[in-house]
């Protein structure tokens, strides 16, 4: 259990980040079974789209450099099988508390993203007091899953965790990470753009220190109302967004971290911004001291996920 004292030091946004560069990036057909947001793209070899796909991997972290974000930069394995790796925040996350999590994945390709050198080399610069290792509900007769800050929409300073229930984000895994962390649980049902269960929370919800930014009108009529008061109580400012903004321009999937200088900085894609209202991008502006937007359309396209999803948070014990 987490000591009560620690709940005293909790923090929202974290100044160091880790991505992993890609070495085969590409349309993952494991995943797209569950993430409508694939597309195959058959105008581009796949030589083609791991070169895109690195040059906008390696634009977004100068981007986040210049603007003061310590990136810890991890390389994929050649020939490995992971065109999804670039995604690291489904695997593992840190915690301020002290442990590391690793969780379980759905897409079978995906769990070789787990790494056993990416874990040791985490614990030997952070000393994480231990280990929660919840992929062993893989193993399950049926298997479980609940794939990192993907499933999981962090409210770090009021420990609540939103989570969208979907055959990524399942009930049994949420309760082991709820119990360990004492977080109170919110889970709910949203859809994505063919009306399946959206497959990841955090397409649809970012949470800031004092915002959250949301897709309402995708979550079930029935477990809308919980989302609003809880993030209400908690004195997050609601910034809806569209369901057209939500389905077909990643715009629920945008991270708030700090940069060394202590300024917040909202990260999204350039697809995402340029779907924002002028009032939208008002209000960001008054939680944010910059908005940084990067272009990804090839991740984007081709892999079902944004900006968010590139960003594993490290958040040192």
């Amino acid at each position: 259990m987490i000591e009560q004292n620690a709940f005293r030091t909790m923090k929202q946004i974290t100044d160091t980040l880790l991505m992993i560069e890609p070495s085969s990036f590409g349309f993952n057909l494991d995943a797209s079974l569950t993430n409508s947001f694939q597309q195959a793209l058959k105008e581009f070899t796949p030589s083609q789209v791991q070169d895109i796909a690195l040059l906008e991997f390696r634009n977004a972290v100068n981007a986040l450099r210049e603007h003061g974000v310590e990136v810890v930069v991890m390389k994929d394995t050649p020939g490995s099988g992971t065109p999804d790796s670039i995604f690291p925040n489904n695997w593992f996350s840190t915690h301020i508390e002290g442990p590391l999590f690793t969780y379980p994945m759905a897409p079978m390709n995906r769990r070789k993203e787990r790494r056993e050198d990416i874990i040791s080399f985490l614990n030997e610069t952070y000393r994480y007091k231990e280990h929660i290792k919840l992929e062993d509900f893989e193993l399950q007769n049926p298997p479980h899953f609940l794939e990192g800050t993907g499933s999981l929409v962090l409210d770090r300073q009021n420990r609540i965790a939103y989570a969208a229930l979907s055959p990524r984000t399942m009930e049994q895994p949420l309760t082991g990470f709820y119990n360990r962390l004492q977080y109170s649980p919110l889970t709910f049902r949203a859809y994505g753009p063919t009306g399946e269960l959206i497959y990841h929370t955090n397409v649809m919800m970012c949470v800031g220190e004092t915002f959250a930014a949301v897709g309402l009108e995708i979550i079930d009529e029935q477990d809308r109302g919980k989302v609003i008061d809880a993030l209400q109580d908690s004195g997050k400012e609601i910034i809806e967004l569209s369901q057209q903004q939500v389905h077909h321009c990643f715009a629920g999937n945008m991270l708030q971290v700090q940069n060394q200088q202590g300024e917040k900085i909202l990260v999204l894609s350039k697809t995402a911004f340029d779907s924002l209202t002028e009032n939208q991008l008002n209000k960001l502006n008054m939680h944010n001291d910059h908005l940084l937007p990067i272009p990804i359309h090839m991740i984007e396209k081709c892999g079902g996920g944004s900006i968010r999803c590139m960003l594993a948070e490290i958040f040192k014990p």
